[in-house]
């Protein structure tokens, strides 16, 4: 008899004829979760709808049957950790994930509610990874975050941005504060934080890449071009992979987020990793055919 996360996960499949393969990965260590993770901005945002909770189950079923592990999320991006509480709960994965959230306030007393409420929101005993979302009150919230770490509540901590304007306030940052985890935006048409990603190396801090498909610019650029042999030289067997695996292929980046709400995407999105990522030749060539799109 099949579980319920299986017949979900059986019945997407079986709308997508010949889909790209999806890669049988061995599970890491959970505080070294697997390098393509899961965004749910605006994807998770979907309220107690039930059609549309069960297509984000399948989507979740999906991302955790080809070995992802972090999920990214945040108080600011309304039902999304609701939602992804109630999709745990459903499919049993609560210890499964990698939980990366974030405190969206300046004051250190609404940070102190959205922690418990983030905690009670995915059914979960820590919070794997807590960021300062936007940079916002990271003076007061990082030594906050020290604490929870010292009191287990948190295992990693970090800031984010997704604003290529609060570059400056990062480098001050980086330089002055300890972490472990910096979430910015980094993608083919947007690779402004060259130098804070060369200060995170340096710190051996390890970066996430947000939007690493700019929102969707990327897909709406090649629509309808097909994928050049040079892609397909390089690993690629689709233009996610193009983007996600130049993103990936940076040395300083740990971790790139995609969101989607399809389960034919995120089977593309977690099969770009089946062979090994371009070294910097093969980067100049990805970003030289870019450029012939762009």
């Amino acid at each position: 008899m099949l579980t319920r996360r299986q017949f979900i996960k059986t019945s997407a499949l079986a709308t997508l004829g010949a889909m790209l393969p999806v890669a049988s990965f061995a599970r890491p260590r959970i505080d070294v979760p697997y390098p393509i993770g899961m965004g749910t901005w605006i994807t998770f945002n979907v309220g107690r709808h039930p059609a549309l909770l069960e297509a984000r189950q399948a989507v979740l079923a999906a991302f955790l049957d080809a070995g992802g592990q972090l999920i990214d999320s945040s108080p600011m991006y309304g039902s999304s950790e609701a939602v992804l509480g109630h999709c745990l709960k459903q499919l049993d994965a609560r210890d499964q994930v990698y939980c990366a959230t974030k405190t969206w306030t300046s004051s250190a007393e609404d940070a102190l509610h959205q922690r418990d409420m983030s905690l009670h929101l995915w059914g979960r005993p820590r919070i794997d990874l807590l960021q300062v979302h936007n940079l916002q009150g990271w003076q007061q919230h990082l030594p906050r975050y020290r604490a929870w770490q010292a009191e287990g509540l948190v295992g990693s901590i970090g800031v984010t941005t997704s604003h290529a304007r609060r570059h400056d306030d990062l480098d001050q940052i980086l330089r002055s504060q300890s972490m472990d985890y910096l979430q910015l935006s980094y993608n083919l048409a947007n690779e402004s934080a060259h130098n804070i990603l060369a200060l995170a190396q340096d710190k051996g801090i390890k970066v996430i890449a947000n939007r690493p498909f700019a929102g969707g610019h990327l897909f709406d650029t090649v629509r309808n071009q097909p994928l050049p042999d040079e892609a397909r030289n390089l690993g690629c067997q689709c233009w996610s992979h193009v983007f996600l695996r130049y993103v990936l292929s940076h040395p300083a980046i740990s971790h790139a987020i995609p969101a989607t709400r399809q389960v034919p995407h995120m089977i593309e999105n977690m099969s770009a990793l089946n062979t090994p990522l371009p070294d910097q030749q093969g980067r100049r060539a990805l970003k030289q055919l870019w450029t012939h799109f762009a």
